[in-house]
């Protein structure tokens, strides 16, 4: 690969990466490049870094940024956000997109995903733009979460609704390795014309490495009670994060999410001492979760979601 290229993408400075070239006698090609096989020596040596989502980034649309720099979240489409950010700078992503398929197939209710579109919206009387979530939009999401997850370590949680599984779960296995389809039990029974809806799913994969899970204890259904009366449309239990971070993250690990929505992933990565990095399109996502984040910093108190979402006695993370 080129040396120049990879400056550029991975966001990376030029001396020390000449430096450890030179230390650790890798030759540069007449071309500028080095060997693939060499390639991945030095690409375990970018993603120990530091700094290079940041420099990055260069604070462009940040909208939210904890005290010790750990959280930010910026104000940013899903894909033009994961565009910016470096490659393989990123341990996990942990993401619920907001899907337009099944709203628009089946038309439930008034025909809304959810909440009084009146009330708080702005684009179209919306609380937010939904992702459009047709194969060319999904493929261009996939490929850039592909790049930014580290190869070493990456791990990667993405939640679907049953349509959107269908019709978009099958493009996953172009760009990870799949390793398992994950049953979120809501426990309380949700809408359906025909079999109403107590369940969704998360696709878990990896992006070519071999790393485990924490441990074995780890089911592939789990209860958490769905969030009723929530501030913000389509909030997730901070519980169903927290389980997908805790069965990959080690402490220090940088955890995104492209869909940043409520910040319950925000939650479950400070309570797993994780960094976080998000974005969101919705500027009532932004104020949302700077509220929240801010409080249970301060204070420990998840100020939209009280009470835990678990039904079992013992958590399996315990």
């Amino acid at each position: 690969m080129i040396i120049d290229e990879i400056i550029k993408d991975y966001k990376v400075a030029k001396e020390p990466l000449v430096k450890y070239l030179s230390l650790n006698k890798i030759d540069i090609l007449e071309d500028g490049s080095i060997s693939q096989k060499h390639f991945q020596t030095v690409l375990s040596f970018i993603e120990k870094q530091d700094n290079r989502i940041e420099k990055s980034l260069n604070g462009k649309n940040l909208g939210y940024f904890s005290p010790d720099n750990r959280i930010k979240i910026y104000k940013d489409d899903a894909i033009s956000f994961l565009e910016k950010l470096p490659s393989n700078s990123v341990d996990i992503i942990v993401t619920d997109p907001a899907y337009s398929g099944m709203n628009n197939k089946l038309k439930l209710g008034k025909g809304r995903i959810v909440g009084k579109y009146s009330e708080k919206g702005t684009e179209n009387g919306k609380w937010f733009g939904e992702f459009e979530d047709s194969e060319e939009n999904y493929t261009k999401f996939l490929t850039q979460c592909q790049r930014v997850l580290k190869k070493s370590t990456g791990h990667i949680y993405i939640m679907f609704d049953s349509y959107s599984l269908l019709t978009l779960g099958n493009i996953v296995r172009n760009h990870f390795e799949v390793k398992n389809l994950i049953t979120w039990d809501k426990v309380n029974i949700g809408m359906g014309h025909y079999f109403r809806r107590r369940h969704e799913y998360i696709i878990f994969a990896t992006n070519g490495n071999t790393r485990k899970i924490k441990n074995r204890k780890f089911p592939d259904v789990w209860r958490f009670k769905r969030i009723h009366n929530s501030k913000y449309p389509t909030q997730k239990p901070v519980e169903v994060f927290q389980a997908m971070i805790h069965a990959s993250a080690e402490t220090d690990f940088v955890v995104c999410d492209p869909f940043t929505g409520s910040a319950s992933s925000a939650i479950a990565a400070i309570k797993n001492n994780c960094k976080f990095i998000g974005c969101d399109i919705s500027e009532k996502s932004i104020e949302v979760s700077q509220e929240r984040i801010t409080t249970f910093l301060n204070n420990g108190k998840d100020i939209l979601q009280p009470n835990s979402a678990s039904v079992e006695e013992n958590i399996f993370w315990e």
